[in-house]
């Protein structure tokens, strides 16, 4: 049976933690979220850390809030891993 990928939906970027930014942290974060049938996320775990707790910790929280495009096997939406880069990078 084919399957396809979960994927992202239009969602907010990760709110950047301000003390972050004054002390200048920046990386990437690496998670595997376990995305449901329903295209909610259900569990969140960093696969690739950023270097910095602080980074780390509200990309956790902002994939968690997401919603997702479920995984689907057979055109049938099922609960799936799915991995999310996100960088914070300051401009």
């Amino acid at each position: 049976m084919p399957s396809s990928d979960a994927d992202y939906l239009q969602n907010p970027k990760p709110a950047y933690p301000a003390i972050s930014k004054r002390l200048g942290e920046q990386g990437k974060v690496v998670l595997r979220v376990l995305i449901g049938a329903d295209g909610l996320p259900q569990k969140a775990e960093i696969k690739q850390s950023s270097g910095f707790d602080r980074l780390d910790q509200a990309a956790l929280t902002t994939v968690m809030r997401w919603r997702y495009v479920p995984g689907k096997r057979g055109g049938i939406p099922e609960t799936m891993w799915f991995q999310v880069p996100l960088n914070f990078v300051l401009e």
